[in-house]
């Protein structure tokens, strides 16, 4: 039919016309789209296990946000390869506005280094969000090590390296490369043990198992509560409110020492600027929101300031972070592959 139109528009000099026609029908395609999303329930992919620290803020997320945007947000969990596998999902999905990816700084900064042919392109593969709450990670060992602050850890993990293993969330996550630059600094070479997400990695911890993690401040807060495990240094740049008597890494003699988590969504590359804007101020709002606030806060977890939630710095910051984390990571010689 439209092959009958187009010969009839040419012989009959009307082309111009239906020309303008079709292109301005298409203008007003995207605007009326992107107005009406979500007119279904939007999925948001947690590139790790349940339970873990990434599950339980991007839960706590989704449940407001969706009360914002009026629509159910379902949290779905692919976890592998250290959170390649689900955010590989997420860069391959339809770019409609209904898949997005709650990454962090280990799917879209550490991965692009870690693997020689990584799943992805973190900084071209996706249509950025926005930064949401992070936060530092914490030093935990098993409680029956003869260790009570970081200075006593290094020099037992001088003399004992041989026999220690220190567990992770897997391969290439944020647990295990914040362990690996750990190590690096301390001068000592440790056995990683992964895991299928933090949940098991602490249980093995509390367990005895292993002697160590590198974990998220959410995920080690309530183990550090019930005195399950013994925290060591807090990892970021300063102390946090959850934990003031807890001295950093850079406090105890580990100058220089950066060990800061964020977390950020993200649509698939050529996702409708409206829809990503829509979301960007939902999240932006539901982090505003009091009882989500209250309630990272109570996890450890720092909300970015407003300027930091905008597609436009994310875009620029996915990028930054890449480049910063190269020369540690290949300096380490950590590889994913």
């Amino acid at each position: 039919m439209l092959r009958a139109i187009c010969k009839w528009s040419v012989a009959s000099g009307l082309l111009p016309a239906f020309t303008f026609l079709a292109f301005a029908l298409a203008g007003l395609a995207t605007p009326a789209t992107a107005q009406d999303w979500p007119a279904r329930p939007v999925t948001m992919v947690i590139p790790f296990a349940a339970g873990g620290p990434t599950d339980v803020l991007g839960r706590v997320l989704a449940q407001r946000m969706g009360d914002i945007l009026g629509r159910q947000m379902v949290v779905e969990n692919v976890g592998g390869a250290g959170g390649a596998a689900g955010s590989a999902r997420v860069a391959r999905a339809a770019p409609d506005g209904y898949q997005m990816l709650l990454g962090n700084i280990a799917t879209h900064a550490y991965s692009q280094t870690l693997y020689k042919h990584p799943l992805y392109h973190a900084a071209t593969d996706f249509a950025p969000v926005g930064l949401v709450a992070g936060g530092p990670w914490v030093l935990i060992v098993r409680n029956d090590l003869p260790v009570r602050d970081l200075r006593d850890f290094a020099a037992y993990a001088k003399a004992n390296q041989a026999q220690m293993q220190y567990g992770s969330a897997g391969v290439g996550s944020g647990t295990h490369i914040t362990c690996v630059l750990l190590n690096m600094a301390m001068g000592t070479n440790i056995t990683h043990v992964p895991y299928r997400g933090s949940a098991p990695a602490m249980q093995d911890l509390i367990g005895g198992r292993v002697d160590f993690l590198c974990d998220v401040i959410s995920n080690a807060l309530p183990q550090i509560t019930a005195k399950a495990v013994t925290p060591i240094a807090t990892l970021g740049e300063s102390r946090t409110t959850v934990l003031p008597d807890l001295a950093t890494a850079g406090e105890q003699g580990l100058t220089q020492f950066d060990g800061n988590g964020w977390n950020a969504l993200f649509f698939p590359k050529g996702t409708p600027a409206a829809i990503v804007n829509r979301l960007s101020q939902a999240a932006s709002h539901a982090q505003d929101a009091p009882e989500v606030r209250t309630r990272l806060e109570e996890l450890g977890l720092r909300v970015p300031p407003p300027e930091r939630r905008t597609p436009e710095f994310l875009a620029h910051y996915v990028p930054s972070e890449i480049e910063k984390w190269a020369g540690p990571i290949k300096a380490s010689g950590a590889s994913a592959d």
